[in-house]
C-alpha cells in the first residue's frame, strides 16, 4: 500500500503536488543547459522539485547527476564526491567507470566496490588529495567526458551551501566558478537547506557565484492546491476530510510542504472515524509538536539570555526597530550595538528570517512551540 503522505525525504510520483510552473522552468533549464540556483526556506520541497524535473527528461543524451555534499568538510572531500558522482552518473557499469577514470584522471587508481546504497550498483573510491590530480582536472571531468561521449550533463548538487564552510572558501569558490563558467556541455543546479548561506553565496555581489545562473526562489504551494491534494489523499484511504479542515492543516503550518504532509499524516492517524473532525486536526498538531520538540530544544540549548529575549520580542510581534530604547528596555536586549550580533547568530541557526517587511521566525512550528514553552507561562 502506497503512503498517502510523505515527509522528511524527497517526494516522488503521486505524492508530489503542484509546482507545475517551477517544474517546467527547471526542466527547460536542464534541456537548454542553463545553470540554476534554487533558494527557499527548509521544508519547502527543493529536492523533490529537482527529482520531479529529472523524471520528466526523456532525452537520453542528457545525463542528470544527483549528488549531496552535506558532509563534505574541505575542498578535497568535494573533489572526491564530485568525481565519483560523475563517473557513476555517466557509466552504466563499474568497468566503464574504471575506464573513464583511467582515461581522464590518469594519476588515480580507482577502487570499485558494490555499493551499500540501494540506488547505486557500485561505489567508487578515488583517493583524491593535494598530491593527486589538479583541481582543475577534477572540475573539468564532466566537460571532458561530455565532449567525448557527445552528451549533455546536468549536475544537481544538494546542500551546496556547505562550500561556504570550507577553509579559504572564497578562493575555492573562485576556482570552481572559473572552471564551470567555461563549460559548454555541462550545466549545474545548485540548492541547499540553509537559506541565509545560499543567499550570501549567490546574491552577494562580492561573492564569486553571484549571477551564476537562473535564480529560482520557491514560494509556498498555493493553499487551494494543498487542499485538493490533502482531500484526495484521504479519499485513497476511504476517509473524508472537509475542505475547511484541510485548509486548517495548511494554515497551522503556513503551507510549509514537509509540515503539511507530516501534519496530514498525523491527522489521518488520529482520526477514529471515517470523517475527520476538528479535534482530529488539533490532536494531529499536538503530535507534530511532540515530534519536533526535541529538535527545537537542541536548537536553542546554547542561546544566550539576550538571544532568547530577542526571540521573545519576535513572538510578541516586534519585527522592526529592535534598537529602539523601548524595545531594548522592554525585552532586556542590552545595548543597541548588541542587536546585529544577536541577529547574526539567530539567522545562522535558521531560527529567524529577515524579510523585506521585518524579522520573523523561520519555522512556523518552532514559532508555536517557542510561544507555548517560553512566552505564555
Amino acid at each position: 500500500m502506497s503512503k498517502p503522505f510523505v515527509y522528511g525525504t524527497a517526494v516522488f510520483g503521486e505524492n508530489f503536488t503542484d509546482r507545475k510552473s517551477e517544474t517546467k522552468r527547471l526542466k527547460m533549464n536542464f534541456e537548454a543547459g542553463v545553470n540554476t540556483i534554487l533558494i527557499s526556506p527548509r521544508r519547502t520541497g527543493k529536492t523533490s522539485l529537482v527529482y520531479r524535473a529529472k523524471e520528466q527528461i526523456s532525452d537520453s543524451s542528457i545525463k542528470i547527476i544527483m549528488m549531496d555534499i552535506y558532509d563534505c568538510r574541505d575542498e578535497y572531500d568535494f573533489y572526491e564526491r564530485f568525481a565519483s558522482a560523475i563517473l557513476r552518473g555517466v557509466a552504466s557499469k563499474a568497468e566503464q567507470a574504471t575506464e573513464l577514470a583511467k582515461r581522464f584522471l590518469s594519476r588515480l587508481t580507482p577502487k570499485i566496490s558494490l555499493s551499500p546504497d540501494p540506488t547505486q550498483d557500485f561505489s567508487i573510491s578515488l583517493g583524491i588529495g593535494p598530491k593527486t590530480e589538479k583541481p582543475e582536472d577534477i572540475l573539468n571531468l564532466p566537460e571532458d567526458i561530455a565532449q567525448r561521449k557527445k552528451i549533455k550533463v546536468v549536475i544537481c548538487i544538494d546542500e551546496f551551501q556547505q562550500i561556504g564552510e570550507f577553509q579559504d572558501s572564497v578562493t575555492f569558490q573562485k576556482k570552481v566558478r572559473g572552471v564551470w563558467q567555461l563549460q559548454k556541455n555541462v550545466s549545474y543546479c545548485l540548492f541547499g537547506s540553509k537559506k541565509h548561506m545560499m543567499d550570501n553565496l549567490f546574491q552577494n555581489k562580492a561573492m564569486p557565484f553571484y549571477h551564476f545562473g537562473d535564480l529560482i526562489s520557491l514560494n509556498p504551494i498555493a493553499k487551494e492546491e494543498w487542499v485538493e491534494y490533502v482531500t484526495q489523499r484521504f479519499q485513497t484511504r476511504e476517509m473524508k476530510i472537509s475542505a475547511v479542515l484541510a485548509g486548517k492543516i495548511c494554515d497551522k503550518v503556513q503551507l510549509y510542504s514537509s509540515y503539511v504532509q507530516q501534519l496530514a499524516w498525523n491527522v489521518m492517524i488520529e482520526a477514529e472515524e471515517k470523517e475527520v473532525s476538528e479535534q482530529d486536526v488539533e490532536n494531529g498538531f499536538e503530535m507534530l509538536i511532540r515530534q519536533t520538540s526535541a529538535l527545537f530544544v537542541r536548537e536553542i540549548a546554547n542561546l544566550t539570555v539576550f538571544q532568547m529575549n530577542y526571540l521573545k520580542a519576535v513572538d510578541a510581534g516586534v519585527h522592526n526597530g529592535f534598537g529602539s530604547a523601548k524595545v531594548l528596555e522592554d525585552f532586556r536586549l542590552g545595548s543597541k550595538s548588541n542587536i546585529s550580533r544577536i541577529e547574526s547568530v539567530l539567522i545562522s541557526k535558521e531560527l529567524i528570517d529577515k524579510r523585506p517587511n521585518g524579522v520573523y521566525f523561520a519555522d512556523p512550528v518552532f514559532a508555536y512551540w517557542f510561544h507555548r514553552e517560553y512566552c505564555c507561562k
